[in-house]
Parts: structure tokens; sequence; C-alpha cells
């Protein structure tokens, strides 16, 4: 069984990470460990209908954002990698700059020290110089920077249908089907 971490921060944008857990909870090989930040428990009831509890419930295990002891703080504890979606600027700075003063950035520096992938879903605009700067380093690293951008393509009739689109491409980056993607056939 695969395992797969899933942070969650206090960006904007709540919404990738729980249609991300929803979409994970259909693949049947995939186990998933959640962290969320203070701050993003606080966006889910600002942005959404859903309660902290229902979006932890949809994780196999979820660690508390403190519990720097908790299994996925140890690059002995083997996972494919990990998604924090959304990423803020602040969990953006911490993971470029290896300051892990948390479960969630603690998670996301081992992912890159082991050599696992790491996607970060950066949730904010316009961006300064100083953000950019942040995306660079982190990209130096290793992360993969994949911002929620929508694919105009699929004709998109919702923001549902944006929002499943990048989730699907996001687990494309770990060779996951959920199903989600509508894919480029070329021109007909």
């Amino acid at each position: 069984m695969k395992q797969l971490i899933v942070g969650m921060s206090g960006a904007s944008g709540v919404v990738y990470g729980i249609r991300l857990l929803e979409a994970l909870r259909t693949i049947d090989a995939v186990e998933t460990h959640l962290v969320m930040s203070e701050s993003a428990q606080v966006n889910i009831a600002v942005e959404t209908d859903w309660a902290v509890s229902d979006v932890k419930a949809l994780a196999d295990h979820v660690h508390a954002n403190k519990d720097v002891a908790a299994s996925i703080a140890s690059g002995s504890f083997r996972t494919e990698g990990m998604i924090i979606a959304p990423c803020s600027i602040k969990t953006l700075s911490a993971v470029a700059n290896s300051y892990a003063d948390s479960l969630l950035v603690r998670a996301a520096d081992v992912v890159l020290k082991e050599q696992r992938r790491l996607v970060l879903v950066p949730r904010e605009t316009p961006l300064h110089t100083g953000h950019c700067e942040l995306l660079l380093k982190a990209s130096q690293i290793g992360a993969i920077i994949a911002p929620p951008m929508p694919a105009h393509y699929i004709k998109p009739q919702s923001v549902e249908e944006l929002v499943d689109h990048h989730v699907g491409r996001l687990l494309d980056l770990f060779d996951l089907e959920s199903g989600l993607v509508n894919r480029w056939q070329g021109l007909k």
C-alpha cells in the first residue's frame, strides 16, 4: 500500500486539499496521512460548509501539527511523498528555508531530504519578488510547484470542474489515476 501525506496550510483554497482527500479515498492502494495548520482549520470554516472533523474523517490517519514525533516526521517512515494544498506563503517560506518548527513543515523537509516527491500548491496572487524567490528556492531543493491554474481547454461549467481537473493533475504527479482529468486529445 502506498502512503501519501496531505498537508493543508492557511492559504485560501482549502477546497483543493479537501477534494484531494476525497479523490484519494476512491483509490484503494493509497493510505493518507493528513496534517493541517491551525490556519487551515480556520479557513475550512470560513471558505466551506465542511466541519474540520469531517475533513479529518476523509484521511486514514490524522496528525496534530505540533506532534513532531509523529511517524511522518521520520525519513524511516516510507511514503510516496507529500502534497501541500493549499500552500501558504508562510509554509512555502518555511519549506524553502528548512524551518521545520511544525509537523507540516518537518514532514515536507523529510520528504525532500529523502528525495521523495513534494508538491506545493501555492494559492496567492499577486506575487512579489520575495514570493517568486521562495518558489525558485523551493524548486531548486526539489519541490514541484503546482499552483492551481485553470485549464480552460476543458471548457469548465463550474468551479468544481476546475478544482477536480487540478486535483487530478496533482495525482498524476504520483502516477495515481483519479478519473478527474479531462485529458487533452489534440485538435479535432
